[in-house]
């Protein structure tokens, strides 16, 4: 005569097998306990937060090369450096235009009682023009990295963040095991997926935004490293415009004699 199988054990089998859980992404968020919660919202606002700094900042630095292109090209197609002074000065802010028209005030400062004769002179009023257009160019190069730290930050702490959250939920996992006895997969897995879910969105808010501020800070280094070497032509331009004076002023002497 087979042996009764008690109710209660029949019970808790039908239980075990009709055990239901979303483990889809929302399922996941909306089962899992606070603090996995808290983990999970954070790690969204900070992709939320980079992807809008990655695609701003892209499109920041596609603008300021793109209009540093078209200025060179007036730059440097013999226009007088007075009128095209006269004609971006006004202009909205741009990287390029304010150095550029950080060293034209500074020279016109210089130049205003007219061109300074003493070599002295002139290698103080370089010296000041090249000052203001570095000083220029740090201010302009800040404005550009902005964001690059939020981006750096989210790259270094999001897996560690995400880890906590993967922690939590492993020792929920074991809690519901040492409450229940039961080491199941129906009662082990809702825990262990949700660890999960808190680790891949660390990586989801970490990959990208490593990726970005390492393709960023290469542009953006590109980018002061032509702002430099536009200071380094400009100042020569100068200087070439000193020389010429002393040479004219040299002639007028001998002629004078």
């Amino acid at each position: 005569m087979a042996e009764a199988v008690p109710a209660a054990a029949v019970e808790g089998i039908e239980n075990l097998g009709s055990f239901d859980h979303d483990l889809s992404m929302i399922g996941l968020f909306m089962n899992a306990d606070i603090i996995v919660k808290a983990v999970m919202f954070m790690l969204m606002l900070a992709s939320v937060w980079s992807w809008t700094i990655i695609f701003s900042k892209k499109a920041s630095l596609s603008r300021v090369n793109r209009k540093a292109n078209i200025f060179e090209d007036s730059f440097w197609s013999g226009e007088p450096l007075d009128k095209i002074y006269q004609r971006v000065k006004n202009s909205k802010p741009d990287p390029i235009l304010a150095t550029f028209s950080s060293g034209m005030e500074e020279w016109q400062a210089g130049v205003a009682g007219g061109v300074p004769v003493k070599e002295s002179m002139q290698a103080s009023l370089r010296q000041r023009v090249e000052r203001s257009m570095n000083v220029a160019i740090g201010r302009e190069i800040n404005a550009l990295e902005r964001g690059m730290t939020f981006l750096a930050s989210v790259g270094s702490t999001a897996p560690f963040i995400g880890l906590l959250g993967t922690v939590w939920g492993i020792m929920n996992s074991f809690s519901a095991i040492a409450a229940t006895n039961n080491t199941s997969l129906a009662v082990v897995a809702p825990g262990i997926a949700e660890a999960l879910f808190a680790t891949a969105l660390g990586l989801v808010a970490a990959i990208p935004a490593v990726v970005s501020y390492n393709v960023f800070s290469s542009g953006i280094n590109r980018y002061a490293d032509r702002l430099e070497a536009f200071t380094d032509e400009f100042l020569a331009i100068l200087s070439r415009h000193l020389d010429s004076q002393d040479e004219e002023a040299a002639s007028s002497k001998r002629a004078a004699e």
